[in-house]
């Protein structure tokens, strides 16, 4: 039965088991990903989150209840130089582990724990994903994109009272977009609008 149990002892007494987490962490926290039993990664999760929280928020109380598990100076300055900017805007979750497979051994089944920030092919792939919104606002259509593109010379016409006035825009002639002679013969049989008013 198991009443009450409610951390893994890890066959361990407590001086060997907190020194044992300590080591671990500090290990985690330097090289961002350890293998392991999938145990003692379960056991290090629950250990190690809750420093990696308390290193949010830069304090000289929190750095000394950090070192006080860690005990390890550089292993702490490296949690709150480096992995603390990367993580602050996780709401927690700050560690991954994947199984392996068993040890040779004696058949233990191996894990390895990362920190999620960490991961250089992971980070990558999430950050060429787009987000999807259900409702989002309406995308031009490349019809209209292409048709202004094709335009090469628009004549503007100016109405003033009195008289009217031609301006040709600026805009250099291609000689690839050039429309088809018959289009521009039958543009031209066509009275425009200015010229049957007179």
């Amino acid at each position: 039965m198991r009443h009450g149990k409610k951390i893994n002892h890890l066959s361990r007494k407590t001086a060997h088991r907190s020194a044992m987490l300590s080591n671990m962490a500090c290990s985690l926290i330097e090289h961002k990903r350890i293998n392991t039993t999938l145990a003692k990664a379960k056991a290090l999760r629950k250990y190690v989150e809750p420093l990696i929280t308390k290193s949010k928020e830069d304090s000289t109380h929190n750095r000394r209840v950090v070192f006080r598990y860690l005990r390890d100076k550089d292993a702490s300055s490296v949690l709150f130089r480096d992995v603390a900017p990367k993580i602050n805007d996780r709401p927690g979750g700050y560690t991954r582990i994947i199984k392996l497979n068993n040890r040779l051994g004696d058949n233990a089944e191996m894990a390895m724990i990362e920190l999620v920030d960490f991961n250089e092919l992971l980070i990558k792939d999430q950050s060429t994903k787009k987000k999807s919104r259900r409702r989002g606002g309406k995308k031009s259509s490349p019809s209209t994109t292409k048709v202004s593109d094709t335009i090469e010379e628009a004549v503007i016409v100016e109405e003033t009272p009195g008289e009217i006035k031609e301006v040709k825009s600026e805009k250099p002639v291609d000689s690839s977009d050039k429309p088809s002679p018959n289009k521009l013969d039958n543009e031209d049989d066509k009275p425009s609008k200015e010229e049957s008013v007179k």
